[in-house]
């Protein structure tokens, strides 16, 4: 989409700009320009196009694009602390490549550096922009705390999980566009149908995401299929099935997720064995399209939004859930 490859490329030519910081400590910056560095830019890329599809100047709205896509990628700085993760993007990640200490300092250093990308944008706007991230900010943090303490339960239930899934990615999503909107003065019901447009597509989004782990095409999808299997990962495929089973398979798939192993082949090969007996595949892909159809019909009440622009968000959507990796 030639529309997407012009979001991006306006994104990656100004992102790495930052308002004037103190040279002397171009170290703490150094990380955080490599933490910027890749990516598909699809939260800012929606920023933008939310902002033109409401009538404004996609370079009107770059500061709240810009701070958008900063304060997700510093979510993944610290993310990677707390995960222990040494890869992201095929490459290490910040704390591998320098030290823990170094990360979070610099993790930190980007989420201000988010907020003042805003006052750049027009006065009447600021307050109203600092508010949008604070708010979404605060929600990322609160999936973030869910997920961590999913860690060390086993009874997690489905509306729990699309709870958390919401608030960890769905709403950034969400937010990406109701900030554009806001940039461009649309009124305050459609900021917030846009909004659930996003939120609905990032559930979709994220549940893809774990399908895909284990059911992508291992060529295109360019990492090692099963990996979430292998680190524990809880998803909703593995939630499923410790609903759907029976006590002697819940007990295997319970052993398997809390006994250290070396073979990991073997331990993805029971695993996806017992998804397949089942049926967590076909049961994932329909969750998949009940969410992707909502948010859909979501875009369709958006009665101000042009039928080019409704177009544009449409295809965005079916590229982004098209993806095999």
């Amino acid at each position: 989409m030639e529309i997407l490859k012009k979001y991006q490329q306006l994104v990656l030519d100004n992102l790495q700009s930052y308002p004037a910081y103190t040279p002397e400590v171009k170290s703490l910056y150094e990380p955080a320009h490599y933490a910027l560095e890749g990516g598909k830019k699809i939260r800012p890329i929606l920023v933008l196009m939310a902002a033109e599809a409401f009538g404004t100047d996609s370079h009107q709205a770059l500061p709240a694009a810009l701070a958008i896509e900063t304060f997700h990628n510093f979510t993944l700085v610290h993310d990677d602390v707390m995960d222990r993760s040494p890869i992201r993007r095929s490459r290490q990640t910040v704390y591998k490549k320098w030290n823990t200490n170094q990360a979070v300092l610099t993790g930190d250093a980007m989420l201000l550096l988010a907020f003042r990308h805003l006052y750049l944008l027009e006065q009447d706007l600021i307050p109203g922009a600092l508010d949008l991230l604070t708010w979404v900010g605060l929600r990322v943090s609160e999936g973030q705390q869910l997920d961590m303490e999913f860690e060390s339960r086993t009874d997690i239930t489905e509306k729990e999980y699309l709870t958390m899934i919401e608030l960890k990615t769905a709403v950034l999503l969400g937010t990406a566009l109701r900030m554009g909107a806001f940039v461009a003065h649309a009124k305050k019901d459609d900021q917030k149908l846009i909004y659930n447009f996003g939120r609905l597509l990032g559930l979709a989004f994220q549940i893809q995401d774990d399908y895909l782990d284990l059911y992508a095409d291992q060529d295109v999808f360019g990492k090692k299929i099963g990996n979430d299997i292998a680190t524990n990962k809880k998803t909703y495929l593995l939630i499923k099935a410790l609903e759907l089973a029976d006590a002697s398979t819940r007990d295997t798939l319970l052993s398997l997720y809390t006994t250290e192993t070396t073979d990991m082949e073997g331990k993805i090969q029971i695993v996806s064995d017992i998804y397949n007996r089942l049926g967590i595949k076909e049961l994932t892909e329909r969750k998949i399209t009940e969410i992707y159809s909502r948010a859909k019909q979501a875009l369709m009440d958006i009665a101000d939004l042009g039928g080019h622009w409704r177009r544009v968000f449409s295809d965005f959507a079916d590229y982004l859930m098209k993806r095999q990796k």
